[in-house]
């Protein structure tokens, strides 16, 4: 299930999912970013995953397809707020290997820092 947050950060898109990522939750997040860049905004991401139940197939087809066709220069700071505590570490790593964003991985814990992190966006 998908649900649009309001963490009151100017330019942030944040959201939260729970459970399995269906198809159509990845298509109205990525339409989201695309209208993003459509205006030319950098996208700045707080997403927040609880009782992480999968990906169907088709979304992270769609996920892919569009990093392949928009890029990854168009992503600003991206928070990561799980509720495994061993996940923020590989968000971090995961990080490290898209050059060109900030992305950092938070335990549930640690959502106020999170929020710090993208206000220094």
């Amino acid at each position: 299930m998908l649900e649009f947050m309001d963490i009151n950060v100017p330019g942030v898109v944040a959201y939260r999912l729970d459970g399995k990522v269906s198809t159509r939750d990845m298509k109205t997040v990525l339409d989201c970013f695309r209208e993003k860049i459509d205006r030319g905004e950098k996208i700045h991401i707080y997403q927040e995953m609880t009782r992480l139940g999968g990906v169907e197939f088709e979304a992270l087809a769609e996920k892919l397809k569009f990093f392949f066709d928009a890029g990854l220069s168009h992503f600003g700071r991206v928070a990561v707020v799980v509720d495994k505590k061993w996940l923020p570490g590989l968000i971090d790593l995961e990080g490290r290997l898209f050059k060109g964003s900030e992305m950092r991985g938070f335990s549930m814990d640690e959502k106020e820092q999170a929020i710090d992190f993208l206000k220094g966006a």
